[in-house]
């Protein structure tokens, strides 16, 4: 009983920590930005950078929690950006952006929650990390071919673009939310489940976890998170173009879960 205290106390001081260091950094990025202070470079960057805290938290939840290699996590990206794009640019002259948005970074989300499902389906290992990677290609070659999506020139979202003034609040609520997410999984019934494939695939099954529905519900969510992220990136900018979405865009992601650590949240 003193170790689950311990080991309690230890989730709650590692929590309150993750959650200190995210309020400093979305307070003091908003007081930057609101006060005037902030150059037009910082401005700039900041909603992108919000975006790719995400992208990197949710890619997290597939590397570091299940162990498993994406190498596609900028095709969902991609898809949630698209998708959440288009519905904004249909919803532009009749609903608020207050309205609008949330509509879009939850749309995006179930169309890239549903991209994840079908490629994370029943694959492990380095035939995972190959489909993604595959995926990633082919979902931007399908983009770069439709005509909806703008083909090769890219998507005009001159229309619907905000700038960072009008869209921090929204980034600042998309990193809480992630990161509460990934604490709250992290330390629940599911999250253990999830760490326990990573840890011995074999064992777990063998006490009855079911594998294939937790990862599903890892890679899901994960792709999820990545598609909302997605459509809150497009808004911030004029124009795009699939091509910004391939493989080297995956890999970065990958290479801050690495240094931030495998597995841990605010790193």
């Amino acid at each position: 009983m003193g170790k689950n205290m311990t080991s309690g106390a230890r989730r709650l001081s590692g929590n309150a920590v993750t959650l200190l260091i995210t309020a400093l950094l979305c307070g003091g990025s908003a007081a930057l930005i609101y006060s005037g202070a902030a150059s037009r470079q910082i401005s700039n960057m900041l909603i992108s950078m919000a975006c790719y805290i995400v992208m990197a938290v949710s890619l997290n939840l597939v590397v570091g929690l299940l162990g498993e290699l994406s190498l596609g996590h900028a095709g969902f990206m991609s898809v949630g950006l698209f998708t959440g794009c288009l519905l904004s640019i249909q919803l532009a002259q009749s609903v608020p952006i207050g309205v609008r948005m949330p509509l879009s970074m939850l749309l995006g989300g179930v169309a890239a929650a549903v991209v994840g499902l079908l490629v994370g389906l029943r694959l492990k290992g380095d035939y995972l990390a190959i489909v993604t990677l595959a995926c990633g290609e082919i979902i931007k070659t399908i983009i770069n071919n439709l005509s909806v999506t703008g083909g090769a020139k890219g998507l005009d979202t001159s229309d619907i673009y905000a700038d960072t003034r009008t869209l921090l609040p929204f980034a600042i609520v998309l990193i809480f939310l992630v990161v509460l997410v990934m604490m709250n999984l992290k330390n629940s019934r599911h999250g253990r489940a999830i760490m326990a494939i990573r840890d011995n695939r074999i064992a777990a099954e063998s006490i009855g976890i079911n594998i294939t529905k937790y990862k599903l519900m890892a890679f899901v969510t994960s792709a999820a998170l990545a598609g909302a992220a997605g459509a809150l990136y497009g808004l911030n900018y004029s124009s795009l173009q699939a091509a910004k979405f391939n493989f080297n865009t995956s890999i970065l992601v990958l290479v801050f879960v690495v240094l931030g650590g495998l597995g841990n949240i605010w790193g």
